[in-house]
C-alpha cells in the first residue's frame, strides 16, 4: 500500500516542482526584472494559498483522523503545529540564506555565494508546501472516498499557481544581477526541487509509524505558518505603504479556498 501512496505523492510534487521550474524558464522570455509591485502581489498570493492550504488541506483533515482514531484532537494537531514552526525557526535559524531584495543575509555565517544563499531562502519556503502536497496525495491514496483525490489536486493546483511566480521571482532578479540566463534557470528551478524530496520522505515517515499522520499533517501546517508570518507577509509589505500586498494575501486565501471547496 506504501508503493501506491508514494506513487500518489511523486505526482502531486513533481506537478509542483515543474510549476517552479516553468516559471524559472521565464527568464528566457524576459528581458526585465518583475517589479516591485509585481513581487509583492506573488508573495501575497502565495501567503494566501499557504494559508488556505494549511486550515483546509491539513488541519482539518489532521482533526478528522484524530477523532476517527478515538484520540484527543488536542495534542496530535496542537502538538504537531507548534513543533512545525520550531522546526523551521530552527532551520531559519542555522540555514544560510539570502532573501531576494535584502543584502544582510540570515542563517548561521558563511561565505557561500549570494547566488546559492537565495536559493536556499527559496527552498526554505518549498520545504512545507512539499510535506503539504506529499501528504495530501498520501492520504488520498489510503482514502477511497470520491472526493480525497479531488481536494489533494485541488492543492497541487493552489501550490502550482504560486509556485510559477515564486520560480520566476528567482531566475529573473538573478539575471539583472549579472548571472547568466542558464545559471538563472537552473538556480530557480533547483529551489522547487526540494517539494518532491520532502514530499516523499515525509510519506515514508508518516507511513511507518501508525497513528502518526494527524501529527505530520499538522507538523506541515506549523511550518507553512511559520513560513507565512516570517517571511511572505513583511516582504509583501515592505516598501511605500499600498494595498497590493494585502489584496493579493485576500486573493490568494479565496482562491485555494474555492479550489478546495469546489474539487473537494
Amino acid at each position: 500500500m506504501l508503493h501506491r501512496e508514494l506513487l500518489y505523492a511523486a505526482l502531486g510534487t513533481g506537478f509542483t516542482c515543474l510549476a517552479t521550474v516553468l516559471g524559472a524558464a521565464m527568464v528566457f522570455f524576459f528581458k526585465k526584472d518583475l517589479s516591485h509591485t509585481t513581487q509583492k502581489v506573488f508573495l501575497g498570493f502565495a501567503a494566501g494559498v499557504m494559508i488556505a492550504a494549511s486550515v483546509w488541506s491539513l488541519l482539518i483533515p489532521a482533526m478528522e483522523m484524530a477523532e476517527e482514531a478515538g484520540k484527543s484532537i488536542l495534542l496530535p494537531v496542537g502538538g504537531g503545529f507548534v513543533l512545525g514552526g520550531a522546526a523551521l525557526m530552527l532551520l531559519d535559524g542555522l540555514l544560510p540564506h539570502l532573501h531576494i531584495g535584502s543584502d544582510q543575509a540570515e542563517g548561521l555565517p558563511a561565505h557561500w555565494k549570494r547566488t546559492t544563499m537565495i536559493v536556499l531562502a527559496v527552498t526554505l519556503h518549498n520545504i512545507p508546501e512539499g510535506m503539504a502536497v506529499g501528504l495530501s496525495f498520501s492520504v488520498a491514496a489510503m482514502d477511497t472516498a470520491p472526493g480525497a483525490l479531488a481536494g489533494a489536486v485541488a492543492l497541487a493546483l493552489g501550490m502550482g499557481l504560486q509556485n510559477f511566480p515564486e520560480g520566476a521571482a528567482v531566475s529573473l532578479p538573478m539575471k539583472s544581477q549579472g548571472v547568466g540566463r542558464t545559471k538563472a534557470f537552473l538556480c530557480g528551478a533547483a529551489s522547487g526541487v526540494v517539494e518532491p524530496i520532502f514530499g516523499l520522505l515525509t510519506v515514508l515517515v508518516a507511513g511507518s509509524v501508525t497513528g502518526i499522520m494527524p501529527w505530520v499533517l499538522s507538523f506541515a501546517a506549523g511550518a507553512m505558518i511559520y513560513v507565512v508570518v516570517e517571511e511572505l507577509i513583511p516582504e509583501a509589505q515592505l516598501g511605500e505603504h499600498s494595498h497590493a500586498g494585502t489584496i493579493s494575501v485576500m486573493a490568494g486565501f479565496l482562491v485555494m479556498m474555492l479550489l478546495d471547496v469546489v474539487l473537494g
